[in-house]
């Protein structure tokens, strides 16, 4: 327990750059009281307005909130909502200088009406399209003028065009030049772009797909695990399993169970988004991969008892492992 809270007092001398789709959250709140005589739909009477941070925003925001410094690369469109998230990011201590904007798309936002705490409808405005030369060329110059300055790059990949095999291939000799920690949250369809990265962190569903490998129990868990390891040359994989806690495979053959932490589940919403902020932070910081994966679950213990999208603090997660390590 001693060792894990020293861990996590080094967060604040980390430095991270996040890469991948940023996305903003848009929450309309309202009531409903009848229904339109336009048709069989609810009348959303809205009362308030209200942005977060997404994607890898999100996962910037996590990682700022756990202490460390933290640098931000992705897309936005030259539009209210990438001013709003720019904003917002800059106001958490996160620097946006490699938040490039594009003309040609908008930036990725998903609205979510909300009545009575209960969600009617989720609008998702977006272009999927893979970024363009331009754009690219700019965010690789961001990340060498930058790769010196950071000890790891984490990658978040949600499929909105940013995440590509140049860009990645790009970044990967970067990081192995400067012998930098890079972790990815994976994007099923993508795993196959991720060759020799340090770790990545997917939940079952998407061990299944990348592994063509149907997960019904342990052993099929630890056979589709470890070919993609061995596939991917991996140092690890992290398997987030919701109420079965996480699995780490390591490249020695190592295999780690860590139990759920969490004493009640509110809302799993962005916890895998700590999950990953918090291994690579804690790898960052001088933990082995075990050590991380324990560190991990507790985050994400605390914030799936919180209602909405939400963040792990450094506090919290002290006192998280502390709890634990007393029972």
């Amino acid at each position: 327990m001693n060792k894990l809270i020293k861990i996590i007092s080094q967060f604040k001398k980390s430095r991270i750059l996040v890469l991948g789709d940023v996305i903003l959250d848009e929450f309309i709140w309202g009531a409903v009281d009848r229904i339109s005589p336009e048709a069989p739909v609810p009348v959303v009477k809205v009362n308030s307005q209200s942005f977060m941070p997404g994607g890898a925003s999100n996962v910037a925001n996590n990682a700022r909130s756990l202490g460390a410094k933290v640098y931000i690369a992705g897309v936005v469109g030259n539009d209210l909502y990438g001013n709003i998230l720019s904003r917002q990011l800059e106001d958490k201590g996160i620097n946006v200088d490699g938040l490039m904007v594009d003309e040609g798309r908008p930036t990725t936002l998903k609205t979510r009406v909300i009545a009575h705490s209960q969600q009617v409808v989720r609008i998702d405005r977006e272009d999927e399209a893979h970024i363009g030369s331009g754009i690219l060329k700019q965010i690789l110059l961001y990340v060498k003028a930058k790769i010196k300055d950071v000890d790891a790059i984490l990658i978040e990949d949600y499929g909105k065009g940013v995440i590509m095999p140049k860009l990645l291939n790009g970044i990967l000799n970067l990081a192995k030049s400067g012998k930098k920690i890079i972790t990815v949250d994976p994007k099923e369809k993508h795993f196959s772009y991720y060759k020799m990265v340090t770790a990545i962190t997917p939940n079952k569903h998407e061990l299944e797909k990348a592994s063509g490998i149907k997960i019904k129990d342990t052993p099929q868990l630890e056979k589709a695990a470890f070919k993609l390891l061995k596939k991917l040359k991996l140092s690890s994989i992290l398997v987030t399993l919701g109420e079965g806690g996480m699995c780490l495979f390591e490249k020695n053959g190592k295999i780690s169970r860590i139990p759920t932490m969490a004493q009640e589940v509110f809302d799993v919403s962005g916890a895998g988004d700590t999950v990953i902020s918090a291994f690579t932070l804690s790898i960052a910081s001088g933990a082995t991969h075990e050590e991380a994966a324990f560190i991990s679950n507790c985050a994400a213990g605390v914030v799936v008892g919180k209602v909405g999208v939400a963040v792990c603090a450094q506090s919290e997660l002290r006192k998280k492992i502390i709890s634990e390590g007393k029972k």
